[in-house]
C-alpha cells in the first residue's frame, strides 16, 4: 500500500468502543500522547446494554457519573424466569457480600459509547473516526508501525511506542498472530431487536433485566429509559438454521416459543430493524506482547448472559493503564507488569465462565429458581453476578459450596442432566459439522 501521511504517538489504541475509550482517559488524564482510532462514527449501534454495579465506580473514576446517570434506566437487580419452575425469582443486587454498590443502568449504547468516546477526548486524547487499521508490523525492542486507511481512501503510517488492541469482536492483534481460537464448547447465536408498549416489571423495580429461559435457549428483556425495551434470543445455532422467514418474523416467532414473555410484548410493536448474529466464545492464547495489550472482547468473548461484555472491558482498561505505564517508564519491569496483566486478563472471564456454560442446565436452573431464605452462599453468587469476581477471596468459600450443590443436584436428576448434556453436545457436533455457522 502506497502510503501517504506518516505520524507517531505514543500509545495507538485501536477501537473506540468502551475499552479503548477508557485506557485512552486514563492514559491521556496522566499526561500520555494517545492517539485512539475509531473505524466507524459515533453514535453507532452496539448491542451490551446492561450494566453491572461494579461497573459504577469506574465511571466515578473516570468522571463520567452524571453522563451515565442522565442516559441510564436504574436497574436494582435481576429476574429469572422459568417455564419448569413457578413464579419469577427476582434477585436484589444489595443482598451481595459487599453492597456498596448495590445498583447499576440499563443503557442505550450508541450514547453510552459516545459519552466514553468524546470524555477520552476531553481528557486529552487525540481521536480519529471512521479510521481503520490496515496492517502492523512491531519492530523487536521498538516502535511499532501501523497502516491505516481513513474514510476518503487516504493512507496513513503511525509510528507508535505502544499498542493497544480494543477493537472488540474484530480481535485485530489475534487476528494477525492466529492465535484466536473459539471455544467449541460453548457455541451460541443471537437474534434481537427494539420493542415499545411492552409490559415492564412495576415500581422500582421497572429497570431490572428479566431472563426468561426457553426449549432452545433464553432471552433478555432490558428496559431502557426512553421508553424502548431491548428484545432478544440467546440459542443454539441449529434452532437459527430452522429460520425460514426473515429475521423479524423469526424473532416474533420465537418470542412465541416462551408465553412467560410473549405475554409481556403482547400490545408491544417492533421498533427497530432485527438482527441476526453469532456469538461464538472464543480466548486468545495471550493478553499481552513486548510492546502490546489486548483488552475485553479483542482478547475473549464469553456468552452475554451475565451482562459482563462491557464491565470486563473497562476493568482490563485500569489494569491495562497502569501496565503500559510501567512498560514505557521502567523497562526493567515489564515483564512482571505484562505477566500480571495477563493473569488479571484471565481472571474475570473464568469466573463467570463456569456460570454461563452451565445456564441451561437443569441444575443451574433449579439453583437460580430456588426461593429458599437467604444464605451465604446466595450473597456469594450475587457476588458473581454484580461484576465483583476479581475479588473472591471473601466469599470463595461460599462460591465453592454453590459448586457442590450444584454438582450435587446434577447427580441427583441424573437422567435430566444427562439428556441436557446430550442435546448440547449434539448442538455442538451440528455446528462442527457445518450444518448451521
Amino acid at each position: 500500500m502506497m502510503v501517504e501521511q506518516e505520524s507517531s504517538c505514543e500509545v495507538l489504541v485501536i477501537g473506540g468502543g468502551p475499552a479503548g475509550s477508557t485506557i485512552a482517559a486514563l492514559l491521556a488524564q496522566r499526561g500520555r500522547d494517545v492517539l485512539m482510532l475509531e473505524k466507524s462514527r459515533h453514535p453507532r449501534f452496539h448491542i451490551g446494554e446492561s450494566l453491572l454495579p461494579m461497573s459504577m465506580p469506574m465511571f466515578d473514576q473516570l468522571g463520567v457519573a452524571e453522563e451515565i446517570k442522565r442516559i441510564g434506566m436504574v436497574k436494582l437487580g435481576a429476574e429469572f424466569v422459568s417455564p419448569w419452575h413457578g413464579a419469577p425469582v427476582m434477585i436484589d443486587f444489595n443482598d451481595a457480600w459487599d453492597n456498596t454498590w448495590p445498583s447499576a443502568y440499563q443503557v442505550r449504547r450508541d450514547e453510552f459509547d459516545e459519552i466514553l468516546f468524546r470524555n477520552a477526548a476531553v481528557k486529552g486524547a487525540r481521536i480519529t473516526e471512521e479510521c481503520k487499521v490496515t496492517d502492523i508490523k512491531f519492530q523487536p525492542g521498538a516502535e511499532a508501525l501501523v497502516n491505516t486507511l481513513g474514510r476518503d481512501g487516504q493512507t496513513q503510517r503511525i509510528r507508535a511506542r505502544f499498542v493497544v488492541d480494543a477493537s472488540g469482536r474484530d480481535t485485530f492483534l489475534a487476528n494477525h498472530f492466529g492465535m484466536k481460537h473459539r471455544n467449541k464448547k460453548h457455541n451460541s447465536a443471537a437474534i434481537f431487536g427494539h420493542f415499545t408498549g411492552a409490559k415492564r416489571l412495576e415500581g422500582e423495580v421497572e429497570g431490572n433485566i428479566s431472563l426468561f429461559w426457553f426449549d432452545h435457549g433464553w432471552f433478555w428483556f432490558i428496559p431502557l429509559a426512553d421508553g424502548n425495551t431491548s428484545v432478544g434470543a440467546t440459542c443454539w445455532p441449529y434452532y437459527m438454521k430452522t429460520r425460514k422467514t426473515d429475521t423479524a418474523s423469526f424473532l416474533l416467532d420465537t418470542i412465541a416459543l416462551c408465553p412467560a414473555l410473549a405475554e409481556r410484548l403482547k400490545d408491544a410493536r417492533l421498533a427497530s430493524p432485527v438482527t441476526a448474529t453469532g456469538n461464538f466464545s472464543y480466548l486468545s492464547e495471550r493478553a499481552s506482547g513486548e510492546n502490546y495489550i489486548l483488552l475485553g472482547d479483542a482478547f475473549a468473548f464469553i456468552d452475554p448472559v451475565f451482562s459482563s461484555g462491557v464491565f470486563l472491558a473497562m476493568n482490563s482498561s485500569f489494569v491495562g493503564a497502569d501496565t503500559v505505564e510501567t512498560c514505557l517508564d521502567k523497562p526493567q519491569d515489564a515483564a512482571r507488569a505484562l505477566k500480571r496483566f495477563d493473569k488479571a486478563m484471565m481472571r474475570g472471564p473464568k469466573v463467570f465462565s463456569w456460570f454461563i456454560y452451565r445456564i441451561t442446565t437443569p441444575a443451574m436452573r433449579d439453583l437460580l429458581m430456588y426461593r429458599g431464605t437467604e444464605s451465604r452462599i446466595r450473597k456469594a453468587l450475587i457476588s458473581v453476578l454484580i461484576g465483583d469476581v476479581y475479588r473472591t477471596k471473601r466469599y470463595g468459600f461460599w462460591l465453592f459450596m454453590f459448586k457442590v450443590m450444584y454438582y450435587g443436584l446434577t447427580l441427583s436428576n441424573l437422567k435430566a442432566s444427562f439428556a441436557a448434556w446430550r442435546k448440547r453436545k449434539r448442538s455442538i457436533r451440528v455446528v462442527e459439522m457445518g450444518v448451521a455457522g
